[in-house]
């Protein structure tokens, strides 16, 4: 995926720990002369003052540019999220159900293992955008980024400096990743199980009620306002759901075909409240805080993803032997034109869960959940043009209905971050006004 390639600003970055070092020497430098630090005190207390007038500006500025960014690739991602998904859901489909290749959890296996490609990958396009920098370097700056992050995310605040908690570090990263992996697991295997047994429309739209779940575990777990605009949003995306998933355009007239479908959607509805809590969580968990660059975040999500996947590969292997022995499902390697179409469906997979963690970490679960459904409409079209199934009314209508839920959550959340950056721009006029004033007492005596 190409989403390190977006770190050029962080390559050059200092450490945090070294400006640590540096405030702490002046301070104790400082202490240690008193004398030097009277007779300095005025100079300083002015130098400070003109520093200080200029940073609300400068700090606004900033904070402006760092959103316009991260709209960018918001925007960027949310694109190739719908593109991978439609994909993954109709190869999905076709492999198991046209190909008779029916094999639920060898799927899930092959798929989730594959995101621990993503960090290989971003790093790699890290080294190709930086040819003439050397390798150790490269790393070095690449290792000390992903250190400092992962204190974000465990202390959840920028400057992890001024915390005393003692940081478990990789033990943290090990404990949230296997969280992350057994949530995602069981939600990802009822949708290889279900995909079987109900139609891609219905599998798609089900699957994303997520949305609400996510809304709703992001209130206890998130402390997230329950803001009524929000609200109506996500009622309006699930009411669409349910109008697609059950408007009568794709209903059947064969009774066991019926009772399959009923069992599929009911299996999956289960699955999107797991991945409702999974999305939550990943937010909660590893997710760094708000105010980092977007550029950390990507790569950081790119990287969450990388752990998610290599733990699967190397623990969740075990089912594999079980199922083959007991018969549950026989164990084989897809082989020509179905071995193209599984490679095919596990790349649009792995391209599809990165720009979704990337998502999730930019922007919010809600917001999500509610831009992933608008694959429902895709798919359906999808759908008609590979199948000749022409597009039923409720289709298009649950179709517009999830676009408005889609521009009404995004108008609530870009007022949220116009909210919060008013509150910010307010905080450094008040502590611009302190400083002035604690300088002037300082001058005047």
């Amino acid at each position: 995926m190409p989403t390190a390639s977006l770190q050029r600003e962080h390559s050059a970055a200092p450490l945090l720990s070294d400006q640590n070092d540096r405030l702490h020497t002046d301070r104790h430098i400082t202490n240690s002369h008193p004398a030097r630090n009277s007779l300095s005190r005025p100079q300083f207390g002015t130098r400070r003052s003109s520093m200080r007038s200029r940073s609300p500006a400068l700090a606004s500025s900033a904070r402006r540019e760092s959103a316009r960014t991260k709209y960018m690739y918001a925007t960027f991602f949310l694109v190739l999220s719908l593109v991978s998904f439609t994909i993954q859901t109709e190869l999905s489909a076709y492999i198991q159900q046209d190909l008779g290749w029916n094999k639920a959890y060898c799927m899930m296996y092959f798929t989730h293992s594959s995101w621990s490609l993503l960090w290989p990958f971003q790093l790699l396009i890290i080294r190709l955008r930086k040819p003439d920098v050397p390798w150790p370097v490269v790393w070095r700056r690449h290792e000390q980024l992903l250190r400092s992050t992962l204190s974000m995310v465990e202390l959840q605040d920028l400057d992890i400096s001024k915390s005393h908690r003692r940081l478990t570090g990789w033990t943290y990263l090990v404990r949230t990743t296997s969280t992350l992996t057994v949530a995602l697991t069981i939600a990802g295997l009822t949708w290889y199980i279900a995909v079987n047994m109900t139609t891609p429309a219905d599998l798609t739209a089900i699957y994303n009620c997520s949305a609400f779940f996510a809304y709703a575990f992001s209130v206890p777990l998130l402390k997230e306002k329950l803001r009524l605009d929000k609200s109506v949003a996500v009622m309006i995306a699930i009411a669409g759901v349910l109008i697609v998933a059950y408007g009568g355009g794709t209903s059947s007239t064969d009774t066991e075909g019926q009772s399959n479908r009923f069992l599929g959607n009911m299996l999956i509805g289960g699955g999107s409240v797991l991945y409702g809590l999974y999305e939550v969580l990943y937010k909660r968990l590893a997710c760094p805080p708000e105010g980092v660059s977007p550029g950390r975040g990507v790569i950081f999500a790119n990287t969450i993803g990388s752990c998610i996947g290599l733990f699967t590969m190397l623990v969740l292997w075990f089912p594999l032997p079980i199922l083959h022995l007991t018969g549950l499902e026989t164990f084989e390697f897809p082989t020509g034109y179905t071995g193209l179409c599984v490679m095919a469906s596990v790349a649009s997979n792995a391209i599809f869960s990165g720009s979704f963690l990337v998502l999730i970490s930019l922007t919010s679960p809600v917001l999500s959940s509610v831009a992933s459904l608008l694959t429902i409409f895709i798919v359906a079209v999808v759908d008609w043009m590979l199948t000749g199934t022409p597009l039923g009314s409720s289709s298009i209508f649950g179709g517009v209905l999830i676009v408005i839920a889609f521009g009404m959550l995004s108008w609530s959340t870009w007022r949220e971050m116009q909210e919060q950056e008013l509150l910010a721009d307010q905080d450094v006029d008040d502590e611009d006004e302190e400083e002035e004033l604690l300088s002037t007492s300082d001058s005047e005596a």
